[in-house]
């Protein structure tokens, strides 16, 4: 009897995007040791399908390679790639490839990889937010099909069709290159958070971070992992690619998340990147809070701890929950809910959290599903005296209507509160995020950037990025947003990386 081989698959981690500048300073954080958050959600997505599929990680390693030039701020800039080199790789080593990239960013490395890959005939499959959101550009890079749905639902049938093989259910959730016949782009089935298959230990070893943007961490050799407990969204933000998902608001329970952190320690974490920006999510279903407290509390049992990159909605975590009853919001901190998310005791619990500001006076039409100023301090300070030792306070600049004298109102607004903020805790690392808005494809806020004419280029390098504004407002250039986004990140203590 012959035993049939699994089919061999790629899953290819780009390259680190660098910017460099005449004297060889480096525009953007080398996020080069960063833990790999979605591959292994799907290299256990695809393994559970019964492929061979492993990972080349091209952001591991110290090659750096030009592959062109732009002057931006009167700067010429050197694009690089660094990592791997990609022509190292053998294009014939896997019957079939996949790419994912979710930043335009960082496009041009990704049709780069794409067309090398491809080059010995070999299928390239494709994922992410930017090949979702700009297609063509992927399949003229040598794709042959881009996944279009996020929950991993499509990911065996496109698989099994590109290999040749009679897919294992009707294809749907996929876009191919060359078909007059197109499946249905919106896939006929989703797969909850719940359902995802658990990574092998030698998968989430290969996932692990070592550094989290240059932050100190207190173990020495600490490793980090990651968790993605949940996919979609309750909101509608124009600036967001997930409304065009339609996937809704899909959580794991608390025992399958805590099954993920628990992966993670054993593959040797020390602490672990709580990806989800709508992890708060669950607070809106009946039981939810309960849910949430179940999970902060799991993790601390296990002596973890947790960083939150994306910024957790803090609407959601006051008595009211954000919802707009009869008799109004109710916007009291959840003292309770704040210690058990935020709460850090020297040794488990948050260590570190990206924090969403807002805007005090002008601009707070772009930031209406946030809180009133008042109550966000209020919130803030709650927070601070949790434990948190380490605050990236995110501020988006870059609107429309911003001028120097909005600015200097948001200056003056984040400068009281953290001077309130370190009378709570006088060590606290407190670090300003001034990110520019920037024409994230697919989203209604870049249908609106490319209608003003306000945006000043197309290299996908520069415009995809929020440390290269790129956009004028109706007030201020976009070099002159490039110094207020250089001064604003003067406040607090520069701790870390800035990206």
């Amino acid at each position: 009897m012959i035993l049939q081989k699994n089919s061999t698959i790629g899953i290819v981690e780009l390259p680190e995007l660098g910017l460099f500048d005449p004297n060889g300073k480096n525009l953007l954080a080398d996020r080069r040791g960063t833990a790999l958050i979605s591959k292994q959600v799907l290299l256990a997505n695809l393994q559970s399908a019964g492929f061979d599929a492993q990972l080349i990680n091209l952001r591991k390693g110290e090659h750096q390679e030009a592959f062109g030039k732009v002057t931006w701020n009167d700067t010429e800039l050197t694009k690089t790639y660094l990592g791997q080199k990609i022509n190292d790789i053998d294009p014939s080593a896997y019957e079939a490839w996949g790419v994912t990239n979710n930043f335009s960013q960082h496009r041009d490395i990704a049709r780069m990889t794409i067309r090398h890959l491809a080059s010995k005939g070999r299928p390239v499959v494709v994922g992410g937010s930017d090949a979702i959101a700009a297609p063509q550009v992927y399949f003229a890079a040598g794709a042959v099909a881009v996944v279009l749905d996020k929950s991993g639902a499509a990911n065996g049938p496109i698989m099994d069709y590109v290999l040749g093989k009679t897919p294992r259910e009707e294809l749907s959730g996929v876009m191919l290159a060359n078909s007059s016949q197109q499946p249905s782009p919106r896939a006929k089935r989703f797969l909850s958070p719940e359902e995802w298959a658990l990574p092998e230990l030698s998968v989430v070893q290969q996932c692990l971070g070592t550094t989290y943007k240059d932050l100190r961490l207190p173990k020495e050799g600490a490793l980090i992992g990651s968790v993605f407990a949940d996919i979609g969204c309750d909101r509608k933000c124009d600036f967001c690619q997930t409304p065009n998902y339609r996937l809704g608001y899909r959580a794991m329970s608390p025992d399958r998340t805590l099954q993920w952190f628990k992966a993670q320690k054993d593959a040797g974490a020390w602490g672990v990147i709580n990806s989800s920006d709508q992890f708060l999510g669950r607070i809106l279903k009946k039981g939810g809070r309960e849910d949430i407290l179940k999970i902060m509390k799991g993790i601390r049992e296990m002596e973890l701890a947790v960083f939150y990159p994306n910024g957790l909605e803090l609407k959601k975590t006051t008595l009211g929950r954000g919802i707009n009853r009869k008799e109004g919001l109710n916007l009291t901190p959840d003292e309770e809910l704040i210690e058990a998310l935020w709460g850090w005791d020297g040794k488990t619990g948050c260590y570190l959290a990206y924090i969403p500001a807002e805007r005090p006076v002008f601009g707070r039409q772009n930031y209406a599903k946030l809180l009133p100023w008042r109550e966000h301090c209020e919130i803030m300070k709650t927070i601070v005296r949790a434990g948190l030792p380490h605050i990236i306070y995110g501020c988006i600049i870059g609107f429309p209507d911003d001028s120097d004298e909005t600015l200097l109102h948001l200056e003056e607004a984040i400068v009281t509160l953290y001077e309130e903020l370190l009378t709570i805790n006088p060590s606290l690392n407190f670090q300003v995020l001034p990110v520019s808005i920037f024409p994230i494809p697919g989203t209604p806020q870049a249908s609106l950037i490319y209608k003003s004419g306000l945006l000043r280029f197309d290299d996908p390098t520069i415009f995809g990025g929020v440390w290269t504004p790129s956009v004028d407002t109706n007030y201020l250039s976009y070099k002159e947003v490039v110094k207020w986004q250089m001064h604003l990140m003067q406040i607090g203590s520069s701790y870390m990386q800035h990206q």
